[in-house]
């Protein structure tokens, strides 16, 4: 359940590299207890925002707020953070690792090694826990990684491309295990490029561009905000074609199944009426806009400028 609490506010945010802005005034706040998706394109300023506000780097204007501090050091052991590039030991076995890493926070060495052998257990590991790390796969090594970032139970979960080098198996077990954490009470804070991961598991989104957000809020309310302005269709092809169809302003046609975006005021059934003469309708929906079409509408194929992106690999 989402309560008014922010497990992590920022007002104003700024970080700056050299004369690059990565972070720009950033407004965010993120419900206890809510799954949230922070979005944006490569050199965005997402992991520039997730490492500001967990206090790897030091902000260079405006303030954080985390579990209720202002020092996001102070905090750091009811926080739990999977970064995007890989942070486990090579050479160490897995479940030695987990078990460490487990100490570090806090634990003592017998439930280090008992939670250890449980994540291990959660994630299909078991069979692995005395291989090394670099005897891993990616994804194997990613599981370990979430595994090392919930072990101890945070308050927070800060998640950047979670779904990195993951089969659709594995996709969906990390999807689980992601909302077991928002059901124990924890908040996620869910970086990644994987749209139809954001409209399964997020409740709001922040969608950042050149370090700027340019859409916040309840993911609901802001696909109802666009209206039901996507026709979405199941079809054979007839003698006609999907493409100059009177009022449609974009058409995402796979051959048999085609998303078509209504222009501003078209008549919705004037538009499927046009269909119906054209090809053999199996199935037709009037539908809110998905996620990654809100997204393609507000970033486009605009890109950040090759020194904003060299600060920051993303």
């Amino acid at each position: 359940m989402i309560t008014t609490a922010a497990a992590l506010r920022c007002q104003g945010l700024i970080k700056r590299f050299a004369e690059t802005t990565a972070v720009d005034r950033l407004d965010l706040t993120v419900p206890t207890g809510s799954i949230l998706g922070l979005l944006g394109p490569n050199g965005s300023g997402k992991t520039s925002t997730i490492r500001t506000t967990l206090g790897i780097y030091v902000p260079d204007g405006g303030s954080v707020d985390v579990l209720g501090s202002r020092d996001p050091l102070s905090v750091r052991h009811r926080v739990g953070y999977l970064p995007e590039e890989r942070g486990l030991y090579a050479k160490m076995k897995v479940v030695e690792q987990l078990a460490f890493l487990a100490s570090i926070r806090g634990l003592d060495q017998k439930e280090s090694t008992r939670r250890a052998g449980a994540w291990l257990d959660r994630v299909g590991l078991s069979d692995n826990a005395q291989s090394l790390t670099s005897e891993l796969s990616k994804g194997m090594q990613q599981k370990v990684q979430f595994a090392s970032a919930v072990i101890r139970d945070p308050d927070l979960v800060v998640l950047d491309e979670p779904f990195t080098g993951l089969d659709p198996v594995n996709t969906r077990l990390l999807k689980e295990l992601i909302l077991e954490q928002r059901k124990r009470g924890a908040t996620v804070v869910l970086s990644t490029h994987r749209m139809e991961q954001v409209e399964a598991l997020c409740e709001s989104i922040c969608l950042i561009h050149h370090g700027r957000p340019v859409l916040s809020g309840v993911l609901a309310e802001i696909k109802a905000g666009y209206g039901r302005n996507t026709i979405a269709l199941e079809y054979r092809a007839g003698n006609g074609t999907l493409a100059d169809v009177p009022g449609v302003r974009r058409v995402e046609d796979t051959g048999q199944e085609a998303r078509l975006e209504l222009e501003p005021g078209a008549d919705a059934q004037a538009v499927i009426r046009t269909l119906l003469d054209r090809v053999e309708v199996q199935a037709v929906r009037l539908e809110h806009p998905h996620i990654e079409e809100i997204y393609l509408e507000k970033v486009g194929d605009q890109t950040v400028a090759p020194h904003a992106a060299d600060e920051e690999t993303e």
